[in-house]
């Protein structure tokens, strides 16, 4: 079963979505014209009535790497959507630049003068890998209310206790005592690990503090991704994944990751941007009918409650269908459009090498009508081919196909969808019968 279509009137008022069959019928009738492909939405070549418009209602389960959308038309479900977010993007881009600045202010050129306190704007509480997710969140929200009438708003708004997520039987006093309380850090990992190397066992020689899952895998600086090695070992592991270092010694990796604690990045983005998120939410519904009360803020454990209750599956936009309260379900749709940030241009002006020197000439601005990003449809040895279109220079396109990238020139490119940040894609069915 598809998503139903957005269709706006010749005036661009929003009207209610209709099933894909009615929408396959407007457009053989030549009463409509497709108006944007993703999300797939219609416009008509006359004016609609508002009595004959109802409103739906947009639930929103926010996640750290991807939040779910979902419309309801009271208890039916007839749109469903996965936003994936690039905050990991983000900071890996982040932690790039500030190592290329860095070995820049260190060499012996001429002196430069320190920036950071010159740069003024807008105060940013969150950090940008947080703040992004906000920000699509917002976007895809006003994208909604152009195309949907929306009279409603829900959002999960979950709040995790990570130091019951550790230990589950902490009490009062203890929430202030963290895990060095009355430990400096080498003394504790001494301690925890047994006084020797973690990885082979040696004792009685010099070890040195490792990182289990390597910073350049995403690991952190959390005491409870660090160890003890020896020299040896630490030389030998490097940045390897710890699964793939200790992949014949499988007794020493479970011991290991029984010592292991969870990561609590996610649950920490999640925490940091639920205020900002169901600010957000208030402040567009309050446009839309001037009342704040409009959006409801629903739990967790509500929506756990809701999907356990009527036997849905676990994913991120049936999860949105189960936020606030419910009664029952009707899903017209179990295919969801996947929704992925991609970024536009990157401002870097050249490449560097591992020294931070340019490593490629200077970006050049093709004015030919394409630009990255766009999706189109090209045919590659009589085979059409859906992709985002890779600018070469300003004869020649890549196009990414199945793990391989087609070349061509632009004439045999037929655009669909101009370049918004954003790639998409469909998902296998949902099994969202009980």
């Amino acid at each position: 079963m598809q998503n139903y279509v957005f269709v706006v009137d010749k005036n661009v008022v929003p009207l209610n979505p209709i099933r894909p069959k009615r929408a396959r019928q407007l457009l053989n009738q030549n009463k409509a014209a497709v108006l944007r492909p993703f999300p797939f939405t219609l416009i008509l070549k006359q004016e609609i009535s508002n009595a004959n418009i109802h409103p739906l209602t947009l639930k929103i389960d926010p996640g750290s790497k991807t939040t779910g959308f979902a419309l309801l038309d009271g208890d039916k479900v007839v749109w469903l959507g996965e936003l994936e977010h690039r905050g990991q993007r983000i900071k890996d881009s982040l932690e790039k630049r500030r190592t290329i600045r860095r070995n820049r202010r260190s060499r012996k050129t001429r002196y430069r003068k320190a920036r950071f306190l010159h740069r003024t704007g807008s105060i940013r509480p969150l950090p940008p890998s947080v703040h992004h997710r906000a920000l699509t969140v917002e976007t895809w929200l006003k994208r909604f209310t152009r195309f949907v009438p929306i009279n409603k708003i829900a959002i999960e708004q979950v709040k995790f206790d990570m130091a019951k997520m550790q230990n589950a039987e902490i009490t009062g006093v203890e929430y202030q005592q963290g895990t060095l309380w009355g430990y400096e850090v080498r003394e504790y990992l001494l301690e925890k690990w047994g006084r020797e190397c973690t990885y082979c066992g040696k004792k009685d020689v010099p070890l040195q503090i490792e990182h289990i899952v390597p910073k350049s895998k995403g690991g952190s600086n959390r005491v409870s991704n660090l160890c003890l090695a020896c020299e040896e070992c630490n030389q030998k592991k490097g940045n390897k994944p710890v699964e793939e270092f200790l992949k014949n010694k499988l007794e020493k990796l479970k011991k290991i990751k029984s010592k292991m604690k969870t990561p609590l990045k996610d649950a920490a983005a999640v925490n940091a941007s639920r205020n900002k998120l169901a600010w957000i939410c208030e402040f567009i519904i309050s446009g839309i009918t001037g009342k704040r009360s409009d959006c409801e803020v629903g739990t967790g454990a509500q929506t756990k409650y809701n999907r356990t209750r009527l036997g849905l599956p676990k994913e991120h936009s049936i999860d949105a269908a189960c936020v606030g309260s419910v009664d029952t379900l009707e899903f017209r749709t179990s295919q969801p459009l996947l929704i992925k940030a991609a970024g536009h241009r990157n401002k870097q002006y050249v490449r560097m090498n591992k020294f931070g020197f340019p490593a490629s000439k200077p970006r050049k601005k093709y004015d030919i009508g394409w630009k990255t990003g766009d999706i189109a449809i090209s045919i590659n040895k009589g085979v059409k081919c859906l992709g985002r279109v890779l600018i070469n220079d300003a004869k020649r396109f890549e196009m990414p196909i199945n793990g391989k990238r087609i070349s061509g020139k632009y004439g045999e490119l037929t655009k669909l969808h101009r370049s918004d940040g954003y790639s998409y894609s469909f998902s296998a069915n949902y099994s969202v019968s009980p």
